[in-house]
């Protein structure tokens, strides 16, 4: 797996902050409807309706929230470097700062694990979060993300 084909330059943004996890989503909504023409207020509610069965903090300030949405071709991604840490709820209680939101096509299936398996290596490298957590720039941080070293993260 490649993470181009998951994240598009223009997916990837610094935000300052956010005031709560559904500020977030709104905000990562607002992102999957500019770069991908998805449906801001679908992407929310999946990504709520998600977050209910549990939590999509994954730990060490890292969240991977996902959702199946209808009318999408192929699995894709937003990814957030939040300047401010969030009260997330995460399992580890720690508050998150990088937030890869995936979204999946209904019947993506195994591309869709697939999918989370690499981005969940990817941003379990601590010396590829310790390079996005030191840059602000979206273009910087879309390039740590699409480096050789991601694709070798344990």
């Amino acid at each position: 797996m490649d993470m181009s084909t998951l994240l598009k330059p223009a997916a990837v943004r610094f935000l300052g902050s956010a005031t709560s996890k559904k500020r977030l989503f709104q905000s990562i909504g607002e992102v999957a409807k500019s770069v991908y023409g998805l449906d801001a207020d679908m992407v929310v509610e999946a990504l709520q309706e998600r977050e209910s069965l549990g939590p999509t903090g994954v730990g060490y300030g890292v969240a991977l929230p996902h959702a199946r949405i209808d009318h999408l071709d192929t699995v894709q991604g937003v990814f957030f470097r939040l300047e401010k840490p969030l009260d997330y709820g995460s399992v580890d209680k720690s508050p998150v700062d990088l937030v890869f939101a995936l979204f999946a096509p209904r019947d993506a299936g195994v591309d869709h694990l697939k999918a989370l398996a690499f981005i969940s290596r990817t941003l379990r490298n601590g010396r590829v979060c310790e390079k996005l957590r030191a840059n602000e720039d979206p273009a910087k941080i879309f390039a740590i993300l699409n480096s050789g070293e991601t694709s070798k993260a344990a």
